[in-house]
């Protein structure tokens, strides 16, 4: 993995704030690449998400940070337009302090030191960057730092022979002069090709 002790998650999270502003409305019933979640239950997640690595960094364990990903449907918050970028804002403030980096935390309901949490998190925001932009048909440019740490994180977990390949799917094979946004979003499980079905 690389190292990720001076990753700014700021302007990673910034792009995604900005691709929850393009959401519209009449989309949240909208298929994603996630098969289980529609565009609603991703913006759920990624609320969720957002708060318990805020929260992970802070070491401010309970409810948020204790809560398996699964064990529950996402929920999209009434007020998701100012939430959302609120507690991604709050996300990335969280990790700028060095205390966030060192030591153990908790998040999903498991206990993990915080400089794997930190790249649990930004992966999590690239990969769901793209789950949200091409289930909105919105243009999508991750930050070029945060992308390469979710790679390597992605790529570690894929050569980890007592996980059994990807952790979150089958890995989808990608050529390896692909874009590297290509081959993230293919060790994620996903199809890079996944695209809404055109209009007629």
């Amino acid at each position: 993995m690389t190292d990720t002790t001076t990753l700014d998650l700021g302007p990673q999270a910034r792009i995604v704030a900005r691709l929850v502003a393009g959401v519209p409305d009449a989309m949240l019933g909208g298929r994603t690449p996630c098969p289980e979640y529609t565009v609603s239950d991703l913006l759920g997640h990624l609320a969720g998400l957002a708060a318990a690595f805020r929260d992970a960094a802070r070491k401010d364990l309970g409810s948020t940070t204790d809560t398996a990903p699964g064990s529950a449907k996402p929920s999209l918050p009434a007020d998701w337009r100012e939430e959302l970028p609120r507690v991604l804002g709050e996300l990335a403030e969280a990790w700028k302090d060095p205390a966030a980096w060192t030591g153990m935390t908790r998040a999903g309901g498991v206990d993990l030191p915080g400089e794997i949490a930190v790249a649990v998190a930004v992966d999590e925001l690239v990969i769901h960057g793209w789950d949200l932009a091409r289930a909105t048909g919105q243009e999508y440019a991750p930050d070029q730092a945060a992308l390469r740490a979710s790679h390597a994180f992605l790529l570690a977990a894929a050569e980890d022979e007592s996980r059994g390949g990807g952790i979150f799917g089958a890995i989808v094979p990608v050529p390896d002069d692909a874009p590297l946004l290509d081959r993230a979003v293919g060790l994620s499980g996903r199809d890079p090709g996944w695209a809404l079905p055109a209009i007629r």
